[in-house]
């Protein structure tokens, strides 16, 4: 069966409810929707009551629960029939700690499988998760038992491509890369997390799941007039003046010393010298990356490793150490670095630094408010051609039209602060012992303004979990009750106080307009640009959601079925189709066009406040950003020819220092096919 042409993913989250033959029952809606691929959910046996697949107890089976391998087989030959591919989401790291797992029941197997500190019997985790325990992937017997079932299906043809779950913790992720290379994985994207500076290595991957494209879209869309006031803002309400690397750091050096000290107290068994917890922690806290990438045995150093272990700033003992210290400390060290840093920045410091909390996503760096679209074309000329581009995951904290929401109030930061002190003062009179405090007040601000509207009971779902990650006044070790049941009285207060949020309509929906602005011209920016556009499950019609649990909530795939039939029977968008719309047409631009998505890439002028640039000399795509002060964007360096805009039919051609609000549609984009 020869793989299927890669033009869009679509990501399916299984669970027991929704398995193989209820994602065989979407096909036809998706390919005609123009997906291109299933991105399925981890998918091989995991232990009683998954809710994920992450906690895998025997990766030589396909989920029983979701259908089991003749189900799948189903799915493939469904899929194969209507033209879609399969890419299937593997977990090498780790494993299920659970007596259904043979290799963690059997005593004899569990020291081969799995990493177990000799010392204490203690095993390596998957970040802070005690129940799943980590693999020694590079173990060849270990990999063959891991990988030999989905290397299988990859050469059988039922799957096309593989998405590799953490791979930075595993001892040798280039070494793992290259044996799914060599075992016939041709297609395998990497859930590698890029700091905005740093480049993907040199592996054997058609590139990552696309992380770093939602970053900078979503910067692309915040307005750096808005950062003097905004950064005012949250100073004022928070007290603190640090930046958010300061935060970040703190908050690493915390997880390095309480969570992960077991971690930690093994590498100082393996590091010999006096007093050396103290500055491991530090040294774990330091790098700005997730984990560098030395090779004890060979003793090779890249030049990106050496630069990040400088500045770094650790301790000269321990930096040597790293260089060319003994190779268990060296892989333990590496293998540590990325927990401290996910657990740290992303579920500690993201919620604790809330200038912006758009900016606060997975591989992001609140610190950065927003990009010139000079950056963004530089990332985009880099990115490998198959690289993902996704704008939500199942693991982002907020749903790419919240993100968007919340990205627009840096072009409105005086009304945001107007209308903050205004909730503060009205919500005052529901607040008891001084919870929620302002920073938290601040959170639910923003979190009501991007989601809005919500219900009760997710809302307050989302803050409790919100609060327990930025562990301030309450944790998931030992969480303060009161404080917590005193935030959740506030907000069922809020909601029925009618006057409050009347009050509120009127700045909740000239967000709500930004936002939908800002979010449908990134979709069409995450369609054109080069790489492979990636659809979360239900993200193509207007889409709502916070942080897992709440972005893994059953799809009403009834709607969006219906609301496809409407477009595809002559209707026109409205206001509930308009994002399914754009995704319909470009994605029908993709398949009927494919040779300018694998073409070249060309940037055109067009001002600070303007993002164009031409895919293989045949599609334009154009975009007005959010850029207070700055001239009205002008196309300075026109194509020549006649264009079709693919969203209205209108034909044209270009002259040069057209104003762009003559070329785009009501939301502030476009896109044009070459005719001639």
């Amino acid at each position: 069966m020869a793989p299927s042409e890669l033009r869009a993913t679509y990501r399916l989250q299984l669970t027991a409810g929704f398995g193989f033959d209820a994602a065989r029952e979407l096909i036809p809606y998706l390919r005609d929707l123009g997906i291109s691929h299933l991105y399925l959910s981890p998918s091989f046996q995991a232990r009683p009551g998954s809710t994920h697949g992450y906690d895998v107890i025997d990766p030589a089976r396909l989920s029983e629960n979701l259908g089991g391998l003749p189900r799948f087989r189903a799915l493939a030959a469904a899929a194969a029939g209507a033209g879609l591919g399969i890419v299937l989401d593997v977990v090498p790291n780790h494993m299920c700690v659970d007596d259904h797992n043979r290799f963690w029941a059997d005593p004899v197997l569990r020291p081969k499988f799995f990493d177990i500190d000799p010392a204490t019997g203690l095993h390596r985790r998957f970040f802070d998760i005690d129940e799943l325990a980590g693999v020694r992937v590079e173990d060849p017997e270990v990999f063959e038992a891991v990988s030999g079932l989905v290397l299988r299906l990859v050469r059988d043809g039922l799957v096309d491509g593989l998405r590799v779950d953490h791979p930075d913790g595993l001892a040798d992720p280039a070494e793992y890369l290259g044996r799914l290379r060599a075992g016939g994985a041709g297609r395998v994207w990497v859930e590698k997390i890029l700091q905005p500076f740093e480049k993907l290595r040199e592996w054997p991957v058609s590139g990552t799941v696309g992380y770093e494209f939602l970053n900078d879209v979503c910067a692309l869309y915040v307005d750096p007039a808005g950062e003097r006031d905004l950064t005012a803002l949250w100073e004022r309400v928070s007290g603190d003046r640090r930046s958010f690397a300061e935060v970040a750091v703190e908050a690493k050096l915390e997880q390095a010393t309480g969570t992960f000290r077991p971690e930690l107290e093994r590498l100082g068994r393996l590091f010999s010298h006096s007093d050396h917890n103290r500055p491991l922690a530090a040294a774990l806290s330091s790098l700005p990356v997730y984990r560098t990438y030395i090779d004890p045995g060979s003793g090779l150093v890249a030049d990106a490793d050496r630069a990040a272990i400088e500045a770094s700033g650790m301790d000269e003992t321990i930096a040597t150490a790293l260089l060319h210290g003994p190779p268990e400390f060296v892989t333990r060290f590496q293998q540590t670095t990325p927990a401290i840093m996910a657990k740290g920045v992303e579920d500690t410091a993201f919620y604790r630094y809330c200038r912006l909390l758009a900016l606060n996503d997975v591989g992001g760096d609140p610190g950065r408010f927003g990009i010139d679209v000079a950056v963004f074309h530089a990332a985009n000329a880099e990115r490998l051609p198959e690289n993902l581009l996704t704008t939500m995951t199942h693991d982002a904290k907020r749903s790419a039209d919240v993100r968007a929401r919340i990205g627009a109030l840096s072009s409105v930061p005086g009304d945001l602060a107007h209308y903050f002190d205004r909730f503060c003062a009205r919500s005052e009179r529901h607040r008891s012992a001084g919870a929620p405090d302002d920073v938290e007040r601040y959170l639910i601000f923003q979190t009501l303004l991007g989601a809005w509207p919500i219900e009760l009971e997710r809302l307050t779902a989302y803050v409790e979990k919100a609060l327990r990650e930025a562990k301030r006044t309450t944790n998931w070790v030992a969480p303060n009750i009161d404080h917590e049941q005193a935030v959740t009285r506030f907000c069922r207060a809020l909601y029925a106080d009618e006057q409050l949020l009347s009050e509120l309509v009127p700045f909740l929906t000239r967000v709500a307009e930004l936002g939908e602005r800002a979010a449908l011209g990134q979709l069409a920016l995450k369609l054109t640009a080069p790489g492979v556009p990636d659809i979360y499950q239900g993200d193509e019609i207007e889409y709502r959601a916070l942080v897992d649990p709440d972005n893994r909530r059953p799809v009403d795939w009834g709607l969006r079925q219906s609301l496809l039939r409407r477009l595809l029977g002559g209707g026109g968008p409205g206001r509930d189709t308009r994002k399914l719309y754009v995704a319909l047409r470009l994605l029908g631009l993709r398949a009927r066009r494919p040779a300018p998505f694998s073409g070249g890439y060309e940037p055109l002028q067009a001002g600070p406040a303007g993002c164009a640039f031409v895919r293989g000399g045949a599609v334009l795509t154009l975009a007005m950003l959010p850029r207070a002060g700055a001239d009205e964007p002008v196309l300075h360096d026109a194509p020549n020819g006649r264009w079709r805009e693919v969203l209205t039919g209108e034909r044209r051609s270009f002259d040069a220092g057209q104003p762009l609000s003559g070329l785009v549609g009501e939301h502030g984009f476009a896109v044009y096919e070459r005719l001639g």
